[in-house]
This record gives structure tokens, sequence and C-alpha cells, in this order.
């Protein structure tokens, strides 16, 4: 949503195996169910924008409550078109034909009922980006009842449902023009709590727009565009995005993805996160916008992915993508993205990969060239990570012609038919992911590079796939290739589809087997998959959530957990709900220590490794910390909080640990919000953190704090020199 926000109001964000062992072909759906709401690792998420994916119910095309906001016409393209919640349900069975396991519906909820207009133009909601009651659905999309109708419609097909959840702010209020719009009204359940222009009971930031999208504070507490800036950090929205978000996902919402992670405090989204996950297991994902892979706050991004419980939008991933498929970079290009992200992320596995979105030009506007779109997808569908596409991408769905951003990458639905060959393509290709755990969990290893070809390996134990793509019009002969995949001969899994054949490998040793020569023609792409039989002993493959606390519930996931064992969560024996072969669900047992502990599983083959999971140390609460006056800093230096919980360092001086960096709009003053264990007294002191990593404590005793049983709060000390 940061990208669409900044510019929306300028134009307005199988398995298979040997030719031998046809038992092991992929069946859809079969480790991958919806009851698996913890993890989306297995499967195939599709980005639907409501308003412009189908007409399901004419009814409420220009309902009274907002009457005036419905273009039938469907040329101004900031106004609804007609999608509902019903059309939606309509289109399921094309969804999962396709494979599809998991919806991420555009906002559902109430927008604002008058227009926005900016030079003349009128601007809805539309988009579901302007929210004015996160209580109520959008009347454009329907009735309680429709969506209650579509989340069950959706599971009884083994669908997930991820809403789109906007805490960061309401609708648009410019103070110079209060008559714009709403005035970000909040609404709770149809009463008006208060709103932007008029904010006596400080629900909004009122500190301007931002300027510079690579400052810290700027980006957390000021206003994206004109639109209302929310303080979570007040007692009732605090409370109202956390009420209004169980609700919602009480109704049978399996995860959400988090707009716009990037401009709210990451304590605060911890909070938000553990208060939704101690309700229901599921799987949270966030927007935080990267401009380039050099982003300033790249650093940031992936410590809020690796801490806060909200995994995130693989952005480096994507320009990676988009750079290489679309626009003639190497593909060492995405070997290099490949590499750093794994690195950089603990949970990798995680992340949500995407080619495009509602706040980009879609890929074939980029580049118009289905062979190129056919590729990149191969890459997306086979690499680590949960793919993500866009509506419409199946169907070659382009940009209109009038731009290369938003709205203007938010056509019309153009058709459901089945018979393209992308459908075909993602169809194939989703199977097989919901079936081979090298795909889901595996490593991944470059076996054959040049500018034009990649040959990538995914491995999980023995389970094993080999992709090999060619972005260029030249063929090459591919000459030297090892592989994990033991002796034989191995069919394509697109069936050809891209123009890929059967490979023969021989034997060979430490799990490199030579296969043997063949040629991999102009834009061709092929995929070689082997699942060997359930093992003896267990591995770990997944563990989520991966923020919990005693009582909550956690899925871990792999092969050869057999018919029973124990599973340790810091070495305590948890209460086991259910017991497969490949999956165990489980309660996070009291007395587990609180920090990064590992979940291991333990049966008569043996232990398995360790699945690292943050435990916290109890319920949580946002408390805004803030010390005046504190010790003279240099550029590059910043200032940071350590204590004697986990949830602040355990007095950890180092950076990646500590809670920090804080902010500082008034030098020498520095802030920020931490999440902490409610009803708990602590110690902590602030520590200034040198741009080589020296760390410098301040002096005296430490401070103690209790933290409140439930709201918000905030505390404010003096630098002791």
């Amino acid at each position: 949503m940061s990208a669409f926000a900044r510019r929306h109001l300028g134009v307005l964000a199988v398995t298979c195996g040997l030719l031998a062992t046809p038992a092991l072909l992929p069946t859809a759906h079969a480790d991958a169910p919806v009851t698996n709401r913890a993890s989306l690792k297995q499967d195939l998420c599709y980005q639907v924008v409501t308003d412009r994916f189908a007409d399901g119910n004419t009814s409420n095309d220009d309902p009274a409550k907002s009457p005036g906001m419905y273009d039938a016409t469907k040329t101004n393209w900031k106004l609804y078109w007609g999608g509902d919640f019903a059309g939606i349900q309509q289109h399921l069975q094309y969804l999962k034909d396709m494979g599809v396991t998991a919806i991420w519906m555009s906002p559902h909820v109430d927008n604002i009922d008058k227009p926005a207009v900016y030079g003349g133009t009128p601007n809805a909601g539309y988009h579901g980006y302007w929210s004015r009651d996160f209580k109520r659905p959008e009347e454009h999309f329907g009735t309680l009842a429709e969506f209650d109708s579509l989340i069950s419609a959706a599971h009884s097909m083994g669908i997930k449902v991820i809403m789109d959840w906007a805490p960061n702010h309401t609708s648009p209020a410019d103070p110079a023009n209060p008559s714009v719009a709403e005035g970000g009204a909040l609404y709770d359940d149809g009463v008006l709590k208060g709103t932007a222009i008029n904010d006596t009971n400080g629900y909004f930031h009122h500190n301007g727009g931002i300027s510079n999208y690579d400052d810290r504070y700027e980006v957390q507490y000021r206003n994206l565009a004109d639109l209302a800036d929310l303080d979570q950090q007040n007692g009732t929205v605090n409370s109202l995005l956390k009420t209004d978000a169980n609700y919602w996902m009480s109704r049978g919402v399996d995860g959400i993805r988090m707009d716009a992670v990037k401009h709210m405090s990451s304590g605060w989204q911890r909070s938000f996160a553990d208060n939704v996950l101690a309700s229901k297991d599921a799987f949270l994902y966030g927007e935080w916008y990267l401009g380039s892979k050099t982003d300033p706050l790249y650093a940031d991004n992936v410590r809020f992915a690796n801490d806060s419980g909200i995994s995130v939008l693989d952005f480096y991933l994507n320009i990676a993508m988009r750079e290489t498929f679309g626009s003639g970079a190497p593909m060492s290009n995405l070997d290099a993205a490949i590499a750093r992200t794994g690195t950089d992320y603990t949970y990798k596995e995680n992340l949500v990969t995407f080619l495009d979105n509602h706040d980009m030009s879609r890929f074939l506007t980029l580049k118009n060239d289905a062979t190129a779109l056919h590729d990149a997808l191969a890459f997306m569908l086979t690499v680590r990570g949960t793919p993500c596409l866009y509506y419409g991408t199946e169907q070659y769905l382009h940009n209109d012609t009038s731009g290369g951003g938003d709205p203007w990458n938010r056509p019309q639905m153009p058709g459901f038919g089945e018979t393209t060959t992308a459908f075909k393509e993602i169809q194939k290709l989703s199977a097989l992911r919901q079936n081979q755990p090298a795909l889901a969990w595996g490593t991944h290893q470059q076996r054959w590079i040049n500018n034009d070809v990649y040959v990538y390996e995914r491995r999980f134990n023995n389970d094993t796939v080999l992709v090999a793509i060619n972005k260029s019009g030249t063929a090459y002969p591919i000459t030297g290739l090892n592989t994990a995949l033991p002796a034989g001969t191995y069919t394509d899994q697109l069936g050809g589809l891209l123009g890929g054949q059967s490979i023969t490998v021989g034997s060979g040793t430490g799990g490199n087997n030579p296969v043997t020569a063949f040629t991999l023609g102009g834009g061709q792409v092929a995929v070689w998959s082997y699942k060997g039989p359930e093992p003896s002993s267990p591995t770990i493959g997944s563990a989520a959530p991966t923020l919990t606390r005693a009582g909550n519930a956690i899925t871990v996931e792999g092969r050869g957990f057999g018919t029973s064992g124990t599973l340790k969560v810091g070495g305590v024996t948890a209460s086991v709900s259910s017991w497969g072969a490949n999956r165990v669900t489980a309660t996070v047992p009291s007395g587990t220590p609180a920090g990064t502990q590992q979940v291991t599983v333990t049966t008569s083959g043996g232990t398995s490794n360790g699945y690292a999971l943050k435990v916290l140390s109890g319920a949580q609460v946002p408390v805004t910390f803030t010390v005046t006056n504190a010790t003279p800093t240099n550029p590059g230096d910043n200032i940071y909080i350590s204590g004697s919980i986990p949830e602040l360092g355990s007095w950890s001086t180092d950076r990646n640990t500590a809670v920090g960096p804080l902010l500082t709009p008034n030098y020498p003053n520095w802030f920020g919000v931490a999440s902490v264990p409610a009803c708990t007294t602590f110690q902590y002191k602030f520590l200034k953190i040198a741009a080589d990593g020296t760390a410098t404590w301040e002096n005296g005793a430490n401070h103690s704090y209790t933290a409140p049983c439930s709201g918000t709060s905030a505390t404010t000390v003096a630098w002791q020199y």
C-alpha cells in the first residue's frame, strides 16, 4: 500500500520421481489442507482486487448508503466497477482448478461513503485502503452474510482466505480541504469515534506528510499522502484494531496480510501479532515496501520479518525477478538475490514471493512477452517462500494503456478460461508444490548458470527438485550438470508444456550424480522431481507460528514423524493434539523458557533437527519508552534499549537483539515502542551503539518498570550520566 498511497493522490498499494514410480504423481491438496492455517509454505496464493474480479450481485453496485460511487461504464478507474464477495465465490472452482489454495482479498471493511475529489475527479475506496469502520463489511462488496458465505464456500474447496488489514490509517484528511472526503473519520461498528480534522481524543498523528521515505521517524509518524495516520498507541485505537481483527478471524478468516508495516512501530505490531495468535493459529505477512535492492531501510525490514511474528512480501526478490526476466539482467542477479535473502532472513521459507501486485505495473506491461512471463512464473513457483499470483496473470492481463502504475494495473478480470499456457503451467506447478517437501521447506543450490540459463536444485533430505530455465531465444547445451536426484530417468513435471524433456541421471557420490548432456531450447523450462519414501527418522521443515507463547497452538511439519513420539519446545515436552507422519499439532507447554527456543520431534527413529521459534514471556502490551537528553551521538550512532527480559534483548548489546534503533525527532530525546509482557516488572537501560557496533551503556542504576496488564503505556526517564 505504501507506493499506492504515494501515487494514488496524483492519479490518485508432485512429485513424480523416476518413470518407474507413477504412484508418486501429485494429487491436489494432499499436503496443504485449509485446516493448516499456521503456514502457507505449501500453498499457492492468489491476490484479488475484489472490485475488479467479478460482479456476482448487481444489487450492491450502487448502494443507498454510498450512492454515486459506482461507474457502470468502467471508464473512471477510481470508482467502483461492481466486483464483490459473491463474484469471488462464483469463481472458486476456477481458482481451485488452477491450484489456488489461499486467496488474498483486498481490504473488505467499510470504506468512505463520500468521494474524495482531487483535480475534479471523484475517487472512491474501491481498492479497500480508505477504511472508516473496521468492524463492518464494505457495502459495495456485499453483506456480512455474503462474506460468511464466501469463507464457508472457500473452505469447502480447500481454499484459505487471507484478509488485507490496513491499521496504519483511515482515509484522506486534508486540513486545507476538510471537505475532500470524510476527514479521516473512524467508526466502531457504526458509531463515529472521531475524525482527523477534529481529533479531540488523540486518535491520529498530526505531524504532516512524509517527505523522506528513508527516514525512520517520518515513515512511522507522518502520514502517507493525506491519509489520516492512526496513533496505535492511543488506548482506544489499539483496542479497536486488535478487537476488530480478531472479530474477522473468528468469522473464519485464515490469515492476515498487514498493509504498510513499514509505517507503524514494530513494537506495536509485535503486540498485535501476539494478540491475534493467542486466539487462533494463523499466518501473518506484511507489506514493507522496498524501493530498490539498496533501500536504506532494508535491514529494518529484515529485522521486522525475523522478530515480529509477521513475515513480509519479498520485495527484494521481486525486484530481482523483474530485472532478470523483464529487463535483461543476467541470471546471476537471481542467484545473488536468493543467496542474500537466504542469509539475511531467519525464516526465508515464510517470505511471500510475487511478480507484480496492485502497486506496480503488471509484468506484461513491463515486458510484453508471454514466454518471459512463463519463465518468471516457473521460477516463482519453485523457489523458497509462498508464491502469490496477481489476479489475471494467468489470463495475460496487461495494464490499461493509460499508465504503468495504479489504478491502471487494476483492470477488469478479462475472463475465466482454463486453457491458457500460463493457467496450465500454474496448475501443474501448484500440484507439485503441494506434494513435494523440497519446494516447501528445501534448501536452494545453484547447479548450472550463465547469463541466460539458471539450473537450480531444491532439496529436503532425499526429496529433490531440479529446475532448468532458459530466458533467452538461444538454445544451450547443458553439460557437466550434477544433481542430487537418484540415478534414473525423469520426466518433465510440466509435461513438455514449456518445451522441457526427460533427463537421465547416472550414479555419482556425495549428492553429485551426473546428468546426461541435453539441450535446453530458447525460452524453455523443465522441472524434474523425486520424492522418496517416508524416512525412518524425523526431520522438521517448518514450525509455525514463529512467534508464540505458552498455551498457544503450534504446527510442526516435516517428514518421518511416524505414528507417535514426543514434541518439545525449549526442551519442555508439549501436549500433542494430533500426530501424523508429516504434521504434528501441539500446545506450547507452560514452563517453556522465553526467548529463541528450538522445537524438536523425537520418535523411535531418533531426534530431529531443531527449528527456532520466538517464545514470548507472556501476553504482550506495547509501551513507549522515552529517554531525554541522551548522550551525544555522531552520524551512524543510535540509541537502543536492552533489559532483563527477552523482549528487551536480555541485556544484549547487539544492534540486532536490543530494541531499536530509537527515533529522535527532538534530539537529544529518543523514543521507541517495545512489546513487553503484561503485568510484569523488569529492569532496563539505554545504550548507544556506534556505527562500528561499539556499545556504551548509560551510567547509574537499572531502570525498573511494571508493564500494565492491558492496553498501552508510556514511560520517560533521563539519560544517566
